[in-house]
Parts: C-alpha cells; structure tokens; sequence
C-alpha cells in the first residue's frame, strides 16, 4: 500500500489513519495539503474517470458539472442515525441505533471497501483556523469528488495540521463502498445505492458514512459534524451548533448590525443572506448561508462565526432576479452537480432563466426539450462554489472572533395560513414560537418522514433532546454553565426596551387571487386571526384562550396564552424542562 509523506507528528492521527487503513485495504493513501495545484489534479482525474465534465472556460472558468448516481441525489433522513447508549439521548426526531450494533455492521461493510481506490486523508477546520469557536475534523474518504468538495467547503490541508498539532479532532470515515477488483472499470459516480448508512456516534464524536457519495452524505463536515456532532458538543461546553445563516444589516446612519435566522433546508436561508436592499441607505452583508457557531464572549454577549468557507447551495430557483449575488458568485471554480448543461458548455436549470432553453443535457445525461416532461435539472441539483467571491460578503467573515449577534429569527417555506412576519412578545416567547412553526417538505432530503419540518426540530441538523436545546436557547441555568441571560446578551437592533425576535414564514410564494392584504393590511390590523402575532397595541383575536389586562402605559396587555392539545402541552413542558 502507497503513502505519500506524512505531514503530522500528532500520533492519535496516524494510529487512527494506520488502524481504518488496515480494516478499508487501499491501494494507498494520500494525505491532502489543500494546494492549488492538488485540487487541479484532483479535478483532472475526475474528467478522465466521466464523473467531471469540463465546462466552456469562457463562461464558466474552472468549473465542473458532476452527474450523479439516479438513487444518489440527497441527504437520507430514513439511513440517517444517532447512536447513542441511551436512546432518549437521541431525541424523538431522529433515527436511532445502538452503538454497538451498529459499528459492528457497519465494519462488516467496511472491510476491503476501499480496495482498488485511494484513501484520501482530509484535514479541514469548521471555522477560521486558530478561532477559539472553530474545531477541527479529519475526514477519510475514497472519493476525489469529495476531497476536491471539502476543499472549498472547508479550510482544508496542510495548514489545518499545523494549527491542530498534537490536539484532538473529530474523526470522519467514509467510502461510496464500491470496491475495484482488479482489471475492474469504475463507474463515473460510485455508490452502493442499496446499502446507506450515515451514523452519528455523540459520545464519541465520530461520523460514519457509507455507501452515498452525494452532498451531506459524503461531505462530512456540514450537516454531520457542523451540526449533528457539533450540537452535542456546543450542549455538554454551553454554547450553540444551529441551522442558521448570518448576515450583517447596516442602517443609514452607518450602525452595523448582525442576525442569524434559521430556515429548515432549501427555504430560502442562501437568498436572505445574500439579500439585495431596496430601502435607500441600508446595507446587507453575507457572513454565512447556512450553519452558525455561537459562542458567548468574556463581554456576556454571542458571538457567531460561518464554520464553513464555500456555499452548497440549491441551484433551481436561483436566479438573477430571486438571488443576483449567488449567480455572480458562481463566475468560476465551481462544482454543479445535478443541473442541465447547455450545447455551449454552460450549466442551466429550473428558473435560472425566463426564457426555457430549446436543447440541453438533462442532470441524467440525456437529451432534453421542453417537450419531454421532466425536469432538466434534479430539485436537489447544487453548487458548490467559494463563498470568497460572493459580491456581498462582509470583510469580517473570516474574523475568528466571530460576530454579536442582536436577534435570531426563525423561518420556514409555507405557502398558505402562516403571516409573513410575526413579531414575539418576548425571548420566551420567540423560542416558543421557533419550536413550534413548521415548513413545507423540501427535495433537499430523500426518505424523510412525511409532513413539515421544523427549524428547531429539524431531524437532519441535530441530535439533541428538543427540551434541552430550547432550554439553551431561552437560558440554560444548571449551575456552574456560566452562561448570560438571553436579555442581557442582546444588543441593539431595536431601541432599549424593545428587543424582539422574529418568526417568519420565509419567501412566500403569491399565488393568483390571495388578498395578502387582508392579513397585513391596516383596515384589520397587523396579526388579524393569528393568536401568536400580537398587533400594533397587542390585540389578540382569541379572547376566550387569553386574559387580558391594562399596562400601566394604557395600552392592552396579553399574558401568556394556555397552550391547547397535546401537542402545546410538550412544548410547554419542553420550555419548562430543567428550569
């Protein structure tokens, strides 16, 4: 078995590489250094193996489409585990499994997995290198797709081990789990469609993948370690691991602002993020699209950094005129996976145009009109591209102090009943409202359990208990955690007095004949029928659910609302959990 030169004295690392290398049999290995140069090589040998196709360089500098595997388009919530010992410890929105039947089975797949393959060595860092809010992961994957992937996902190679020295790192395991026989011809896209596994092990703070070589299946770093593994870590060192995208909003009068707002995936986080202002004078920045680490500073207040350092975002629907920021941060070294190829060598899908191209090659690599009735491009088609080059990123992205965060909002996808904008009472009642507002279902995930997600319930992004998660989010008070009061970490988005946060319903589709403003409009007030969204003077709607009484400012005070059925019932126990 070949091996490049180790680049790492840290002796956990290389008994941990030696020990997974012996049970995956690679032809070798190949420790990455993140260079240029790697990640030319890399790509070469993707378009000489068809899982690559070059796109036309003066259109698309440097840039690639892959076309994936039909069964091999999204994240499997169904093969999806949390396996810890105890399994409330999993949480009621996730799949779980016992750790030591799942390793074991898992092994058994594992063996010779990587024969006739390259094991590659990934290094990457969550977060800027040397932030005290990044951590450091080391992936092995038998996937040059996903070694090129993570380069621009992550801060990758060997600069990574020179900052991680002899210290701990959240191990990754993955392989497509297509042995080569000798004489063997490969597949442009290698998997084992029948047999999936991404297992999350919380106690150990490892990530096991097999058998899909797609997007947060494979790329181990973003939805598994930035949020599953991450979760748990942020739960046990008191501070935060959310689904949730940053930006930095500054006013006319030049005070800058940040705001994290969780969405579930594909619901619009990428385009809030890169927002185009149309209020004369404000400024909107991207920090992160879609994952945020959250840490308390020694000033009492959160501070948040984008642990990833490219986006991954969902191609159809994007546009010029939906995100103009996106498309131009996809000029050039870019991976687009999923979408349709144009005779000239460029990349188009769903809605990336007004007008439907007469001829492309769909994301199966067939021929395709408008005439044939399929999507040109898969729901779940991607781009991978460095958030570097986006137009509207902050100078401050990269600070590894983070940035303070002054509000969260939470949203979602829903067409119908939910107001665009509700604006909570209070913190409590903010996090009351996140755990509670649910999104329509997504192509971002395959196998997912039916009916709407949830932005703080979302099974893909975290294994923790729902209780103790909103517990961390409204204060978490078991002694010795040393963490602030939400209020008191705050800052000033509003005037003193007048913090809030958001629940919002996400960007709405119109459809034909819906009086919208029969909902916002100033003849029925702002929150007509929506017992959650208290209106200019607090009205509710809802009298026989609620007590009201007369602040001392004169106007109508509503006191917290009893929660009706079942279902309100756990979410108030939830809240009330460990307080």
């Amino acid at each position: 078995m070949a091996m490049n030169d180790e680049p790492t004295t840290n002796r956990r690392l290389l008994d941990w590489v030696e020990e997974w290398a012996a049970i995956l049999s690679p032809d070798a290995i190949h420790w990455c250094d993140g260079s240029p140069e790697e990640y030319d090589l890399l790509a070469a040998e993707l378009v000489n193996t068809g899982t690559f196709q070059r796109l036309n360089d003066d259109l698309r500098p440097n840039s690639y489409l892959a076309l994936s595997d039909p069964d091999d388009v999204a994240r499997v919530e169904d093969r999806t585990y949390i396996s810890t010992t105890n399994p409330t410890d999993a949480g009621p929105t996730n799949n779980w499994r016992d750790p030591a039947t799942l390793k074991a089975e898992m092994l058994e797949l594992y063996r010779g997995a990587m024969r006739g393959r390259t094991m590659f060595v990934v290094p990457f860092s969550m977060g800027p290198l040397g932030s005290p809010i990044a951590h450091i992961g080391v992936q092995l994957t038998d996937s040059p797709y996903v070694a090129v992937s993570m380069r621009t996902m992550t801060r990758m190679g060997s600069a990574v081990l020179d900052v991680l020295g002899a210290d701990d790192f959240v191990p990754c395991v993955h392989s497509v789990g297509a042995p080569l026989e000798v004489g063997e011809t490969d597949v442009a896209w290698p998997c084992d469609a029948d047999n999936k596994y991404i297992s999350h092990f919380p106690e150990t703070r490892e990530i096991w993948s097999y058998g899909s070589g797609y997007g947060g299946n494979a790329l181990l770093g973003k939805k598994c370690f930035a949020l599953r593994i991450a979760s748990t870590m942020a739960r046990d060192d008191g501070w935060l691991a959310e689904h949730m995208l940053i930006l930095g909003l500054t006013s006319p009068e030049g005070v800058k602002t940040y705001i994290a707002a969780a969405f579930p995936s594909a619901c619009g986080k990428t385009n809030m993020a890169m927002l185009v202002p149309t209020l004369k004078g404000w400024k909107v920045e991207t920090i992160g699209d879609d994952i945020a680490w959250m840490k308390f500073g020694d000033d009492g207040r959160l501070y948040a950094i984008n642990p990833e350092a490219g986006f991954f975002g969902v191609a159809p629907g994007t546009s010029v005129a939906t995100n103009a920021n996106a498309m131009e941060t996809m000029w050039g070294n870019s991976v687009f996976t999923n979408v349709a190829m144009t005779p000239e060598g460029d990349v188009w899908w769903e809605g990336m145009t007004d007008e439907t191209p007469e001829h492309l090659t769909d994301w199966r690599g067939e021929n395709w009109t408008p005439a044939t009735g399929t999507p040109a491009a898969h729901p779940n088609a991607r781009f991978t591209t460095p958030a570097s080059q986006c137009p509207s990123i902050a100078p401050e992205w990269q600070d590894p102090a983070g940035v303070p965060i002054s509000a969260i909002l939470f949203g979602g996808r829903r067409a119908t009943n939910v107001p665009l904008v509700t604006e909570a009472r209070d913190w409590d009642h903010g996090v009351f409202l996140g755990s509670i507002m649910s999104s329509e279902k997504t192509a971002a995930a395959a196998g997912a359990r039916p009916g709407p997600v949830r932005p703080l319930r979302h099974a893909p992004v975290h294994g923790l208990q729902r209780g103790r998660l909103l517990l961390a989010l409204v204060v978490d008070r078991r002694p010795g955690r040393g963490l602030q009061p939400p209020k008191a970490v705050l800052g000033e988005l509003v005037p003193q007095g007048h913090r809030r946060e958001l629940h919002v319903a996400g960007l709405r589709r119109e459809h034909p004949g819906t009086e919208v403003g029969r909902r916002t409009g100033r003849r029925h007030g702002i929150g007509h029928g929506h017992p959650h969204w208290p209106g200019s003077h607090d009205r509710c709607h809802r009298p026989r659910r609620h007590r009201r009484g007369r602040r001392n400012d004169g106007a109508v005070a509503v006191r917290e609302p009893r929660i009706m059925g079942t279902r309100g019932g756990a979410h108030q126990r939830a809240l009330r959990h460990d307080r």
